[in-house]
């Protein structure tokens, strides 16, 4: 009888999941949107201050690599 039991909560599992409402499914399309605009974000930031950001990682590390 647990075998059946087992079973049967595998098949309603799997019922609710093509049926699209497992919570736990995710939303790809508002992960993709997030990952884009992330992105966008990114390069909106790094367009315009590149130089400057050059500029503070290669003392950042000519700081820490000089020891001083």
């Amino acid at each position: 009888m647990r075998g059946f039991a087992y079973l049967t909560a595998a098949l309603a599992a799997f019922a609710a999941r093509v049926r699209g409402e497992d919570p736990e499914r995710g939303d790809v399309p508002g992960w993709v949107m997030i990952t884009v605009m992330t992105a966008a974000l990114v390069l909106a930031i790094l367009i315009p201050f590149r130089e400057a950001i050059v500029a503070a990682v290669t003392n950042a590390l000519t700081s820490v690599t000089s020891g001083g």
